[in-house]
Parts: C-alpha cells; sequence; structure tokens
C-alpha cells in the first residue's frame, strides 16, 4: 500500500500540504507552532521572572546574558533538524517510503551524536566564552554556571527538536504543542521549587529548564514510536544511513551554519551592549547594570514575537518541501504569497502591541525598575517594531530551503545579516564609543553627560537590525524567483 493511501489513519492531527484551500491550511499549521514556540520560550521566561523576582541580585543579568552564546552554538547542531525534516517532507510528498524511513532513523542517531558533542563542548569553554564577550564580572561566575548545567541537557534538547520537526513535515504541529504544554508546567513547577524552596537561584531555574526538556524529549519520541506510517520510530532499526546523512547535512549544514552565524553577529552586538553597560554602570557609580537588565527582559519580550513570526518559516519549509516532492509547482507562488502576508500580519500586530505596552511587559521582569525599564523600552521601539520585516526575511528564507537550496539562503543571510552588522559595529558604532570611553576614563566628560551618549550609541546599535532585515529579505525574494523560475522550465520540460 502506498504512502498516500496510509497516511489518513497514520494520525489524525496529520494533514495534507499539497492540496488547498492554501490559507486556511497555513493558519491551522502555523497557530499549534506558535503556541509551541511561545511555551518553549515560556522555559527562558520563567527562569528570568523566577530569578528576577525571587533570586539574588544580578541574576536575571546572569541568566540574560547567555541567550546570544545558547542560540551561537546550539543553533549549529540544530539546522540539521531542518534537512531531516525537509527530507521528510518531500519524501511524503513523492511517496518515496524509503527515503522516508531512513531520513527518521537516521536523524534521531544523529541528534544523540550532536547532542553529546554539544554536551561537551557547553560544560567545558562556557566561562571562556563569556569571557571573550566582555560579561560583568560581578554575573560571569552566575551566568557561567547556567550555561554549563543548560549544555549538560543537550542531548534531550535536540533529540525533542529533530523528532519535533519530523512530525511537523508529516503535517503534525498539534503533537508538539502538546508535549511542551506538559513540559512548560512542569518547568514553572519546579523553577519555583528550586529557587524559592531551595535556594538554588541561577543554578536551579537551569535544573528546571534541562528537567522539563528530558520530559518533552521522552514525549516526543513516543509519539514517534506509536505511528502507523512510514514516519513511525522503531528503535531496533535505528542506523546512520551514510548517503541520507549526507542528504541531511547538506541542506542542514548550511541552516545551521547560517544560524550560528546570525548568532555570531547578535553575539558581538550583545558583547557592544555589555560594553556599553559597564560604562553606564561606571559612570551612575551603581552595583547592578541598567542596560543589561533592561535590555535583557526587552530581548524577551521580543522573543514571544520572533516565534510567532518564525511559525510561518516552518510551515513555507515543510509546505514547499510536500509540494516540490509532489511535482505541484503551482503552488508554490500561492503558498509564498500567503505565508508573507500572515507573517507580516502577525509580526506587525505582536511587534506593536509589545511597544504600546512596553511599561507593563517590562515591569513584570525589572520590578518597576524605572531605569532599567527604560532602557527596554528604548529597545522595543528600534527593533520590536519593526520586527515584521525580519519574519518577512525568516519566511523566504524557509521556503528556499524547502525547495531543496539551502546554501543560497545562507550566503545570502550571512552579508545581508552577519556582514552588514559587523560592518555597523566596527566602521560606525565602535570608533565614536572608544573615544567616548577614553574620555570618561580621563576625566574629560562628566558622568551625566557620558550616560546621554551613551544611550544615544545603543540607538544606532539597535537600528543596525531592521536595516539588515530589509537588506536580505529583498535579496532572497529575488533568488526565489530564480529558483522558482528554473522548476517551472524543468517541469515544462519533462511535460
Amino acid at each position: 500500500m502506498s504512502t498516500a493511501a496510509k497516511a489518513p489513519s497514520a494520525s489524525k492531527r496529520s494533514m495534507n500540504l499539497c492540496e488547498g484551500p492554501f490559507l486556511r491550511k497555513i493558519l491551522l499549521y502555523a497557530i499549534p507552532i506558535i503556541l509551541t514556540g511561545l511555551l518553549q520560550l515560556l522555559f527562558n521566561a520563567a527562569d528570568l521572572v523566577v530569578v528576577g523576582r525571587y533570586g539574588h541580585a544580578n541574576a536575571i543579568g546572569a541568566v540574560g546574558v547567555t541567550g546570544a552564546l545558547i542560540n551561537l552554538i546550539v543553533n549549529l547542531f540544530m539546522g540539521l533538524s531542518v534537512g531531516a525534516g525537509v527530507f521528510v517532507a518531500q519524501g511524503i510528498g513523492a511517496r518515496d517510503k524509503e527515503m522516508v524511513h531512513r531520513t527518521v532513523h537516521t536523524a534521531i542517531p544523529a541528534a544523540a551524536i550532536a547532542g553529546t558533542i554539544l554536551t561537551v563542548v557547553g560544560i567545558f569553554l562556557a566561562p571562556q566564552m563569556l569571557i571573550l564577550m566582555n560579561t560583568d564580572a560581578d554575573i560571569l561566575g552566575d551566568a557561567s554556571l547556567y550555561l554549563q548545567i543548560y549544555f549538560a541537557g543537550s542531548i534531550p534538547i535536540l533529540l525533542y527538536n529533530f523528532g519535533a520537526s519530523i512530525l511537523r513535515a508529516a503535517g503534525d504541529t498539534r503533537s508538539p504543542l502538546i508535549f511542551l504544554s506538559i513540559a512548560g508546567v512542569l518547568n514553572v513547577l519546579l523553577n519555583l521549587f528550586f529557587v524559592i524552596v531551595l535556594d538554588l537561584n541561577v543554578a536551579g531555574v537551569a535544573l528546571a529548564t534541562v528537567l522539563s526538556q528530558v520530559v518533552s524529549c521522552a514525549l516526543v519520541l513516543r509519539a514517534l514510536c506509536k505511528r502507523s506510517d512510514d514516519c513511525k520510530l522503531f528503535f531496533r532499526k535505528l542506523h546512520i544511513y551514510p548517503s541520507t546523512l549526507a542528504r541531511i547535512v547538506r541542506i542542514g549544514l548550511p541552516a545551521g551554519i547560517q544560524g550560528s552565524l546570525f548568532s555570531i553577529s547578535n553575539v558581538i552586538i550583545q558583547s557592544s551592549m555589555n560594553s556599553i553597560g559597564n560604562l553606564v554602570k561606571g559612570a551612575q557609580g551603581m552595583e547592578i547594570n541598567l542596560v543589561i537588565d533592561g535590555n535583557t527582559a526587552a530581548a524577551n519580550i521580543e522573543g514571544f514575537v520572533y516565534v510567532s513570526m518564525n511559525a510561518f518559516h516552518q510551515t513555507a519549509m515543510n509546505f514547499m518541501g510536500q509540494n516540490l516532492g509532489a511535482r505541484r509547482y503551482e503552488n508554490l507562488g500561492v503558498i509564498l504569497r500567503h505565508c508573507l502576508l500572515t507573517v507580516g500580519i502577525v509580526g506587525f500586530v505582536f511587534g506593536g502591541g509589545c511597544r504600546v505596552f512596553a511599561d507593563t511587559l517590562l515591569a513584570i521582569y525589572l520590578r518597576d525598575d524605572p531605569a532599567a525599564i527604560a532602557y527596554g523600552v528604548l529597545r522595543l521601539t528600534f527593533v520590536c517594531l519593526p520586527y515584521f520585516t525580519c519574519g518577512l526575511m525568516d519566511v523566504m528564507s524557509g521556503a528556499l530551503r524547502g525547495l531543496g537550496a539551502s546554501l543560497s539562503p545562507m550566503i545570502i543571510t550571512v552579508v545581508g545579516v552577519c556582514g552588514m552588522r559587523l560592518f555597523w559595529i566596527y566602521a560606525i558604532f565602535r570608533p565614536p564609543f572608544d573615544a567616548l570611553k577614553a574620555q570618561f576614563d580621563g576625566g574629560m566628560i562628566a558622568a551625566g553627560t557620558c550616560v546621554e551618549k551613551a544611550d544615544d550609541m545603543l540607538k544606532w546599535l539597535y537600528i543596525s537590525y531592521p536595516i539588515s532585515w530589509v537588506l536580505t529579505f529583498a535579496a532572497l525574494l529575488v533568488c526565489f524567483l530564480i529558483v522558482r523560475s528554473r522548476l517551472l522550465r524543468k517541469s515544462k520540460a519533462l511535460a
């Protein structure tokens, strides 16, 4: 019996991504991913809220500075899950049972191996990497401890994400939502217990995150084992097929490299923010780094907007993948238009809403600290308000990957986002900042003047985000039109 014939009985939650109406299906497919992403982000948000309200001084900054570094390292390996999802989707669309089976049973052991490598790298190099980021000495110890515990849980984190990627490629976006709901509730309860009852501070929130990820990992593997279609997982059949792994790496590695290089630019920006924060902290003579606390809280709020938009990146990728496998090339343009429309609306509404209610949202993290909240509002104004342009960029990248083109979006994103931001930091931001720091250290300007000028430099740092998103979106759109044109010509030639 063909894969297509068995699909309806395999899982009631699976969806046929090759037939319309596409706008309705895109929304039904994306909404569970949005909710799943929001719950996953709540892991870190719960960490920040709990340590911000019940932890020790500087705890929120210690957890917050780790975000960019975690993304830098994890994204490299997470890209492989993108490759696995793309080939499962293409195999389902092409009704290639063997392709789907080999991809599933190669992806799971590959995730375990990648998680082992990530554990070793994260545990042993965390302190050195934080030092390279100019992390404040007052929070370095706690930040290092948080990272080491977090990376100790890398294997279940990667196994969950690989398994969830396979389920989504098969059209099931609701199961990962259910699993993250369970793990999310557990994470909050463990946070409160470890921090308030046991007084473990940042170690407690890191441990809570890892334990909750173990639960979500177990649930997603169980779901794969219980399926009745070609995505069914058999532990005794786990085997790394070299040709299949090579295909996964061909798509996934560029995606991972792109994510890591993207994160490198964020790490460098975070390092620049740390430098500004340290300067402002010294000028104000305070023990708490208000810039870092405000930036950390705002970045966490932005994360909720980002994962909502990123759902359409995954939607575009898997819809494109199944339609490419089924050779339904006429659907590609329609799918892209619907994904761009929906991600633009979601990004504009959510991003604008976060800016309108900025003070209220930031107060959840910052104990109503007016100065830190003001720095958070500054970031939300320049980054969160135009965030929808980042969503447009990500949809284009996902569409290209779904069509099997992973190298081109990597190159375009590296040049358009990473290259532009690095140029901005070292050519536009760094020279005046170094001059300002030298003036303050030399006693040539007053503390108040130093703080005012540092605030202006933060604005110049933040504005590099939307500029890079718009430029990269335009380049990716041109690339997509070229790839689609080639596919249509190939289809006509074979007709």
